[in-house]
């Protein structure tokens, strides 16, 4: 096996399963070449989006009034001042959450990029198909029965653990795309119900993530008229993702928030193979530069991001290489290989990650629903104890005057029953505080 060279102890700790805490040294990351996108690519992606609102109106209108998917910045005061220690309460009213656990359509972070990937592959065939004449024209056109019947001719096809492939799924019927969804062993049964009452195909894979990917791949390029949605190398969708960059960045603008160098926001984010976070961080830094400190979370048996970042393993290893189980409650998150796209594009400028165990996560989700009133997933819990805990321990004095970004990816979509059983377990396990 190739050579580690990281931190013995700290490695030590994420190959047998336990929490971890990790800084970025500076090291240079081994990658392959950075893609060619920047500050117009992101601001393209938006223009996109707002070309689509009155599609997406149309579509949602109990959901989406204006036609833009966005999600507020919510003060969490009351977690903030229980949780943060002791000695550093007074920074309760810097601390929030970013709330893409309710997102409309999908209920999730992943609206950000798999809708929007449906969107662009939308926006190509209605053009080819001339249902519209041009970017100027009106995108609710793409909502009539014509456009259905032209969209119906081709085949949408993603792999998921579960919140992507709901994301794809929704916004593919919602057009009319035949739509395939391979889902991992890891996959809730009751994601699975949920795409087939929207009528896409599911695909039921015993195996995780990564063999749920290359079948699909190998579906789609085996297909006519088909588009498969690469959580692990699409441009597209990183670039869905990178918006909110923008968005945040009018969000803590309208809030009075100031991001400088002496204020840094500091921003934690859930993690999987990495092209949710790995966008986020993208477009956040097109916007602020240095000033973001990103900190990428995951489950302590699905530590693939931050192995491949602390370590200097080849792009194709995977958390079994180094002991690791990919068995996690944290049905998001539970991939065993990294985005190389991400390693790539935003590698280097991860200020740190850290992994959290699920029993921690489910406390979380307890503490936030008690405090404030949120309804979140395990997975979307991950980045709590990040901005919570694990920074005040980083030895900068920006820390104390940083805004704190905890990003929630999901959990408002989940069926109450399913609800109910992980705060129950979250409340049992936090019954002693």
């Amino acid at each position: 096996m190739t050579e580690i060279n990281a931190d013995t102890w700290t490695w030590n700790r994420l190959s047998r399963g336990e929490p971890t805490f990790w800084l970025n040294s500076g090291r240079p990351i081994p990658h392959e070449t950075p893609p060619s996108i920047g500050l117009r690519d992101i601001e393209d992606a938006r223009a996109r989006w707002e070309r689509f609102a009155p599609l997406l109106k149309a579509l949602f209108p109990d959901q989406v009034t204006d036609g833009i998917i966005e999600s507020p910045l919510i003060p969490v005061p009351k977690l903030a001042a229980r949780y943060l220690p002791e000695e550093h309460r007074d920074a309760s009213s810097r601390i929030f959450v970013k709330a893409d656990h309710a997102l409309p359509v999908a209920g999730s972070i992943k609206a950000r990029g798999g809708i929007y990937e449906v969107l662009c592959l939308a926006e190509r065939v209605a053009l080819a198909e001339k249902i519209i004449s041009g970017h100027d024209d009106d995108y609710s056109k793409l909502a009539s029965p014509l456009a259905r019947e032209k969209f119906a001719r081709y085949r949408l096809l993603v792999a998921s653990t579960g919140n992507l492939g709901f994301a794809v799924g929704t916004m593919g019927r919602a057009l009319g795309f035949e739509t395939t969804v391979h889902m991992s062993s890891d996959a809730k049964t009751w994601k699975k119900d949920r795409l087939r009452k929207l009528g896409a195909i599911v695909v039921e894979h015993a195996a995780d993530y990564t063999s749920a990917v290359a079948a699909a791949r190998s579906e789609a390029a085996a297909a006519d008229n088909a588009h498969f949605v690469d959580d692990e190398q699409s441009l597209e969708l990183f670039l869905g993702y990178s918006v909110a960059g923008l968005r945040v960045a009018e969000q803590l603008k309208k809030a009075g928030i100031e991001v400088s160098a002496k204020k840094p926001l500091c921003v934690y984010l859930p993690c999987g193979v990495g092209g949710a976070p790995g966008g986020v961080l993208f477009g956040l830094r097109a916007v602020f530069g240095d000033n973001v400190w990103g900190f990428f979370a995951e489950p302590t048996a699905s530590a693939c991001m931050l192995m491949r970042l602390m370590s200097q393993l080849p792009p194709e290893a995977s958390v079994y290489d180094i002991g690791l189980d990919n068995r996690t409650e944290a049905d998001g998150l539970a991939v065993g290989r990294a985005s190389e796209l991400v390693v790539a594009a935003v590698g280097e400028h991860v200020k740190g990650a850290f992994t959290v165990a699920d029993d921690e996560m489910f406390r979380w989700v307890a503490r936030a629903q008690r405090e404030e009133g949120l309804r979140l997933e395990p997975s979307a819990a991950a980045g709590f104890p990040g901005a919570l805990q694990h920074i005040w321990t980083v030895p900068a004095p920006e820390v104390a005057n940083a805004t704190h970004l905890m990003w929630t990816t999901g959990g408002s979509m989940v069926p109450d029953e399913q609800y109910q059983a992980m705060l129950a377990r979250g409340v049992a396990l936090t019954a002693n505080e």
